[in-house]
């Protein structure tokens, strides 16, 4: 096929960088077993990062970003897909080593490609994204450790981030008394509209210094942004409970002590999405379209984007800017 579609094409070269949308053709895809039709991606904080030069997810330009795609089959070799098929596809190597969402055709791997699961429409899949799908996967490994409504407080750090945001917003449909944390006040009245009971400044969580053994307030905690704050919150986790970890924007060194784990009997949880096993990825989707999936799903979208405004809307997630979900149509 010689048909020209549009796509945000990274490219870094010796003495320069750009980002723009340009026009391609299918010959500059890869050539894998399913061709999508993108009908939404998203922006989570990776994508970002992809599009500036010493942001260490891109190896080889050019290159199109976009860890999320949610479409429509258009030619599969394999027979689990046809032609008209909506399905997702997120994490593995898309949007970081292989061509990703930000383009309106997608090549890829039919073992990347799930079935959009019942009780989801594509947009609503890509307002969960891969932010939402971490999210979930936090929860899920929260309760299989032990999480109930009834044990009391759940902390949400980086709570107005994607995984933050979505993750108050599915815990508080749940029943769970979900504390939110961050560092924007003006965003208050954002978080309490999407679930949260109540909402803790940064330093409520780590004040400068970490106990060896802090004063036990939370039942459980979904940590998106590691560090000292990680450090300090697993000091504060209630007798048996867990935290799951997936962010590191305070940092990747976690200065803990050993004491909540052998006197308290915690759990840190690692939560990775990206190389998440196919059969598990699609139980977790049917989750998330149905026991999951909050009420109030829609009001997560900050904004509803097209690929021409990625240039302009990226940038703010680097900055600290974002809130919410980005829902990029394409």
């Amino acid at each position: 096929m010689t048909e020209k579609f549009k796509a945000l094409i990274v490219d870094k070269q010796a003495d320069s960088f750009k980002v723009g949308i340009e026009e391609i053709t299918f010959a500059d895809l890869p050539v894998e077993d399913v061709l999508v039709k993108v009908a939404y991606s998203s922006i989570n904080y990776k994508d970002a990062l992809a599009t500036i030069p010493n942001g260490n997810i891109v190896k080889e330009y050019p290159f199109i970003p976009g860890v999320d795609i949610a479409g429509t089959v258009v030619s599969s070799k394999n027979a689990a897909f046809k032609a008209g098929d909506e399905v997702i596809a997120l994490g593995y190597g898309i949007g970081v080593s292989h061509f990703g969402g930000y383009s309106e055709y997608a090549s890829l791997p039919a073992e990347w490609v799930i079935p959009l699961p019942k009780g989801l429409t594509m947009k609503e899949a890509m307002i969960y994204g891969t932010a939402g799908f971490t999210a979930a996967l936090s929860i899920d490994r929260l309760e299989a450790n032990g999480l109930k409504p009834e044990q009391g407080e759940v902390l949400v750090t980086g709570a107005t981030g994607g995984v933050g945001s979505m993750a108050v917003a599915l815990l508080a449909d749940k029943g769970y008394n979900v504390v939110a944390s961050s560092g924007k006040a003006q965003q208050t009245a954002f978080l309490q509209k999407i679930g949260a009971s109540s909402v803790v400044s940064r330093e409520a969580v780590y004040d400068g210094k970490i106990k060896a053994l802090g004063t036990q307030k939370w039942a459980g905690a979904v940590d998106t942004v590691g560090g000292e704050v990680l450090a300090s919150l697993l000091s504060q986790i209630k007798y048996g409970g867990s935290v799951a970890a997936s962010g590191l924007t305070a940092g990747t060194a976690v200065p803990t002590m050993v004491f909540p784990f052998i006197l308290r009997g915690i759990n840190l949880l690692g939560i990775d999405s990206v190389e998440f096993p196919s059969t598990d990825r699609r139980a977790l989707w049917q989750r998330l379209a149905t026991d999951l999936k909050p009420q109030n799903l829609e009001q997560l979208i900050d904004e509803e984007i097209t690929l021409e405004d990625l240039p302009t809307v990226l940038p703010t997630l680097l900055k600290g800017q974002a809130v919410g979900r980005y829902l990029v149509k394409l």
